[in-house]
């Protein structure tokens, strides 16, 4: 892969609408990504501390791109994603890295792990991911250089 491919995809991630609202910060290598995110109160459920659903995202949006980082043609889907919440987090930084732990003709399995800002596991998941029919080079923010 290229590192032209690699800025592509983080210009991709960078433009997608729902990170207005998260205002991510990701890069993208061979097989693997990093995500980081600053948290904020709007990300909490009831009880003060970060919804599951954003830790869903970081898991999974790591993963997801460490597995496209080896696809240079196609967007890759989420056909499946289990995830493991292991401690509560409530301010700072959450910081997920994605990689590749497998690949073959058909599919990717990618892994993620959550940190916080201590370093310390709050997370972890793994999915599997499938080509899918969208081209990267008709995908918003990856189409232009």
């Amino acid at each position: 892969m290229t590192q032209q491919h690699f800025r592509r995809l983080e210009r991709m991630y960078a433009c997608a609408p729902i990170n207005d609202f998260y205002q991510p910060t990701m890069t993208v290598s061979e097989g693997r990504s990093e995500i980081v995110i600053s948290l904020d109160n709007r990300y909490h459920h009831g009880a003060g501390a970060v919804h599951g659903s954003v830790y869903f995202k970081m898991l999974d949006d790591a993963a997801f791109f460490a597995a496209n980082s080896l696809e240079p043609d196609v967007f890759v889907l989420t056909t499946s994603f289990t995830t493991y919440l292991t401690r509560p987090v409530s301010i700072g930084t959450m910081k997920a890295i994605g990689n590749v732990v497998n690949k073959n003709r058909s599919q990717f399995i990618a892994e993620a792990v959550v940190y916080d800002e201590q370093g310390r596991e709050i997370g972890r998941g793994n999915g599997i991911f499938v080509r899918s029919k969208q081209l990267l080079s008709e995908t918003p923010g990856y189409k232009s250089s």
